[in-house]
C-alpha cells in the first residue's frame, strides 16, 4: 500500500529555512524529491520539496528545500516595499509572484 504524504506548506506561504539562510514565499511543491539523482547528501528524498522565491538585498532566487529543512516564519516576514514590489497578496495572505495567479 502507498503512503500519502500532505504538504505541511501552502503555495504563497511566507516559510524560513530552520537554520535562518533564507526567508521566502512556497511558489511550487513536489511530493518527493524531483531532482538530479544521488543529490540529496543526508537530506532524505522521499518528504515534500519546496520551490521557494527568496529575497535578498541583491535580488531574488529559487531555492529547493526539503520539508525538514523549512519552518513557518511570521506574518510581516517581508518588507512592505517587498511585498509590493514581487507579489500580490489574496484575502488569505498568501503570497504569489507578480507574474503568476494564485491558486
Amino acid at each position: 500500500m502507498t503512503q500519502t504524504r500532505s504538504a505541511r506548506f501552502a503555495l504563497g506561504q511566507v516559510v524560513r529555512e530552520r537554520d535562518e539562510a533564507f526567508i521566502g514565499v512556497v511558489l511550487d511543491v513536489d511530493p518527493r524529491y524531483d531532482g538530479p539523482a544521488l543529490e540529496t547528501g543526508s537530506v532524505r528524498a522521499d518528504q515534500p520539496f519546496y520551490r521557494v522565491l527568496t529575497i535578498g538585498p541583491d535580488g531574488s532566487f529559487i531555492v529547493y528545500a526539503a520539508e525538514e529543512a523549512l519552518e513557518r516564519h511570521a506574518a510581516g516576514a517581508l518588507s512592505a516595499d517587498d511585498e509590493a514590489r514581487w507579489f500580490t497578496i489574496d484575502a488569505a495572505g498568501r503570497h504569489a509572484p507578480r507574474d503568476q495567479v494564485i491558486h
